[in-house]
């Protein structure tokens, strides 16, 4: 497992969320050097604590573990098709315009 690849994901998804090491670690109920030695992918950690890192973040599991999962693809494009839902008409056309072209064969 790339832990290292997870790792980055889970301090991106957190930076996303405006979140410093210190408030998600309060917000799971650990140490923040639990957070950074995960984040930095030296310690995997325990399935209860990454459940509940990924429901503070509010991000799927599948998104965290996409390159260790081998169907985590199906979550991404579910998340990718809710996410593209909220957009405007104009939004969608542009988004479907360069999926077009970058799966033309």
């Amino acid at each position: 497992m790339d832990a290292k690849a997870v790792g980055r994901r889970i301090r991106a998804a957190r930076e996303a969320k405006g979140l410093t090491q210190e408030d998600l670690a309060a917000l799971v109920e650990i140490s923040p050097t639990h957070i950074s030695v995960v984040e930095r992918g030296t310690k995997i950690t325990r399935m209860d604590t990454f459940v509940a890192i990924a429901n503070v973040l509010e991000v799927s599991a599948d998104s965290l573990l996409l390159d260790v999962v081998d169907h985590a693809i199906e979550s991404v494009a579910t998340e990718l098709s809710a996410s593209i839902e909220k957009l405007e008409r104009a939004d969608k056309v542009r988004i479907l315009k360069v999926v077009s072209v970058l799966t033309e064969e």
